[in-house]
């Protein structure tokens, strides 16, 4: 059910950031600007230790204004805010504009906070087929094939109105921000980063357009623009 644009396989996680910080570099060749929405997760944060021990001065980071695909309902300094792991790897270590810097606001109430992102994002954003359009959004997979914080039993949000709403971990309970479907499925370029063993199931049945897999939100992201699947070979098993 999934056509992937393109399907990169590389030794490790390290290999695997590399790859898509080599994509982001050339994007940024051809462009002023960049609207760049960052996911959370362990294979992320390879990326940021990466973007800051060796690019802190390589990259132009005045041209990018980051978002976020999804945040956890706590307040930043909490262990599992994803901006705060940005903020302690990443912008920490490097010169960035504080003006560039987009979060949700996990502290706010949920409800109000996903209007006003949603707000945010179309005052800042390109508007195209009616939705704002980042240039790129890098998202996961969960074991569950939940991608941002969109889970299975959350599929309306894949079609939600919205461009922002407010979602609910099937397991903890715990309230999320997230961007929705639309808007993900608006990104010119939709970069997944796939990483270990324990993902590689998922990422069969979701590659291979497995029955089963439109359970799974991840299946649904189809951009209309480009579609990168970056895997570690834990992740890829026999795919090639």
């Amino acid at each position: 059910m999934m056509t992937a644009s393109e399907i990169k396989i590389f030794d490790d996680p390290l290999a695997v950031a590399q790859g898509l910080t080599d994509d982001v570099v050339a994007v940024l060749e051809n462009q002023n600007t960049i609207h760049f929405a960052l996911s959370g997760g362990s294979t992320p944060q390879v990326l940021f230790k990466l973007w800051a021990d060796q690019f802190a001065t390589k990259i132009d980071w005045s041209k990018i204004h980051f978002w976020w695909s999804d945040e956890r309902c706590v307040p930043p300094d909490d262990p599992e805010s994803n901006f705060g792991v940005v903020q302690q790897l990443l912008f920490s270590r490097i010169s960035i504009p504080e003006s560039n810097i987009h979060r949700m606001r996990g502290e706010s109430n949920p409800e109000a906070e996903a209007a006003r992102y949603g707000e945010q994002l179309r005052q800042h954003l390109p508007i195209e087929n009616g939705r704002p359009a980042f240039d790129i959004v890098m998202l996961g997979m969960g074991g569950d094939g939940h991608t941002a914080s969109i889970f299975p039993h959350q599929m309306e949000l894949l079609d939600a109105e919205s461009d922002c709403a407010v979602a609910v971990h099937p397991d903890s309970g715990q309230r999320r921000i997230t961007l929705t479907g639309p808007v993900l499925n608006n990104a010119r370029l939709v970069a997944f980063l796939i990483t270990g063993e324990g993902k590689r199931e998922m990422t069969k049945t979701i590659l291979n357009g497995h029955e089963d897999s439109r359970l799974y939100p991840t299946a649904w992201i189809k951009p209309v623009g480009q579609l990168n699947f970056y895997l570690d070979r834990a992740a890829a098993g026999n795919l090639t």
